[in-house]
């Protein structure tokens, strides 16, 4: 079936998919092919919180961010503060461990809208389109239920040049944003690097896994329904679903 890779003997596994799930895509990083994909991945959302990757690649490349502890930027009042967390002190692992908003903006801001832009336009992120909107500045929202749309399967294309260190940015941009994004634990025996991302009632979960030398890049997309904890970021959800079903899915890929 077009747009669709079959794998014999998963159907009751995938039938037990959570209904809020929009897409869950994984692809071999190697080679880029697609080796499992089920639901809509090809419509353009925002990215949300998952876009700091390619903040932090931009950062990291720049210079404005130098190791996994500096800089470390204090809060102030008016900052983004969506979250009791963000009104702490923040360094780049902090940042992204609890998707600072306003930190993001700083960096964004120390780039500038010109540099900013060809950033995104080089990464060939999504849609590559910072501009903003009527209500949200490019330069500090563009990302966030504004301008700025990537699909899951061109999630998976950008995932794969980081992986193969394919975005003319620094070594030192690409070991960076590989350790703020390490997980705390392998899962079934995988190394996982992920992100997280939540906007406009849209939960993501985004990165790539690695096991001897093997890598594969994934992105769960879904939408938070009535059934879903409300107090729960939808990122969260569709982190710990993904979470819940990797082994699986790894296992039915993998050899």
């Amino acid at each position: 079936m077009k747009n669709r890779i079959a794998f014999i003997g998963l159907f009751s596994l995938f039938s037990m998919a959570h209904a809020a799930e929009i897409c869950m895509a994984i692809a071999d990083a190697g080679s880029g092919a697609v080796v499992l994909q089920r639901g809509d991945c090809r419509n353009q959302v925002t990215p949300a919180s998952t876009f700091k990757i390619a903040i932090s690649l931009m950062g990291y490349d720049a210079g404005f961010l130098k190791d996994e502890y500096t800089p470390e930027r204090p809060y102030q009042p008016g900052y983004v503060d969506w979250l009791p967390s963000w009104k702490h002190p923040t360094n780049p692992q902090k940042w992204m461990k609890d998707s600072v908003v306003w930190y993001s903006q700083h960096l964004t801001r120390s780039l500038g809208k010109e540099r900013f832009a060809a950033y995104t336009r080089k990464f060939e992120y999504g849609n590559a389109n910072v501009a903003g909107d009527a209500e949200h500045d490019g330069l500090t929202m563009a990302w966030i239920s504004s301008s700025l749309r990537i699909s899951p399967l061109e999630q998976l294309i950008f995932l794969r040049k980081v992986v193969n260190r394919q975005l003319d940015v620094t070594q030192h941009a690409y070991a960076m944003t590989e350790a703020l994004t390490k997980q705390d634990k392998p899962l079934a025996g995988w190394e996982l690097h992920g992100k997280t991302g939540a906007a406009s009632g849209f939960g993501w979960y985004v990165g790539w896994a690695s096991k001897k030398g093997k890598t594969y890049t994934y992105a769960r997309l879904m939408r938070r329904d009535a059934s879903d904890p409300q107090d729960v970021s939808a990122g969260v959800l569709a982190r710990d679903g993904f979470m819940a079903q990797f082994p699986a899915l790894i296992g039915s890929i993998a050899p």
